[in-house]
């Protein structure tokens, strides 16, 4: 098999993955948690076997969506620190990011985040409990090199820029799935309570010289 072959069958295979993964994205828009591998197949109109032929079984399909949407929302959280503002609207503009994608689009939220609580036509849903924390363990890494990269925390600064990356994942997880359930206030508000818990210490950081900024 010649490199143009190859090339064009890897093409193929990875146009058919991205549309059977839009399919599945509609099938979880439609029922969220309770979304099954019978009803992603049936919306792409392919059998159950074929759609474990791409993905291998129902873990490695919630992994696929699971890096679509996280790849997704990083974009937007990159964009809102890279945001021509000052740092304390940069970071509100971060949070109501996360709090806007997760209203948006909350059944893809539960999806990602909580375990189906029982399939439908005989599938027993997915085990989001096993991989939602990695989601937010890679959030957190993410979110940890943003910091690192941009403020001069002195000695240690490594170590306490994950400590503040996953602590703030943590933060935001947390309280955007309790707001996403009750609705206690409005996302502004939200957004500015959680923005004045960590203004102190993010206040008083120095950009780090030569970086990005913060």
């Amino acid at each position: 098999m010649d490199t143009t072959q190859r090339t064009d069958q890897q093409r193929s295979a990875d146009r058919r993955r991205r549309e059977l993964l839009e399919a599945a994205d509609r099938v979880v828009l439609r029922d969220g948690p309770q979304a099954s591998m019978n009803a992603i197949a049936a919306e792409a109109g392919i059998t159950k076997p074929i759609l474990y032929r791409h993905f291998g079984d129902k873990g490695g399909l919630y992994a696929a969506l699971a890096k679509r949407h996280t790849d997704a929302l990083l974009d937007s959280l990159r964009a809102a620190l890279d945001a021509p503002a000052e740092r304390r609207e940069r970071v509100e503009a971060t949070l109501d990011t996360y709090l806007a994608a997760i209203e948006a689009r909350p059944q893809v939220y539960r999806f990602l985040m909580h375990p189906s609580e029982g399939g439908q036509g005989g599938d027993q849903g997915f085990d989001v409990g096993k991989h939602s924390a990695p989601l937010l363990r890679r959030m957190g890494e993410e979110l940890a090199q943003v910091i690192e990269d941009r403020l001069d925390l002195g000695p240690g600064g490594q170590q306490l820029a994950r400590v503040w990356g996953h602590g703030i994942v943590g933060m935001m997880h947390a309280a955007g799935d309790w707001w996403l359930g009750e609705r206690p206030c409005s996302r502004a508000e939200l957004v500015r309570s959680l923005a004045d818990l960590l203004w102190g210490r993010l206040a008083a950081a120095g950009d780090k010289i030569g970086g990005p900024g913060f």
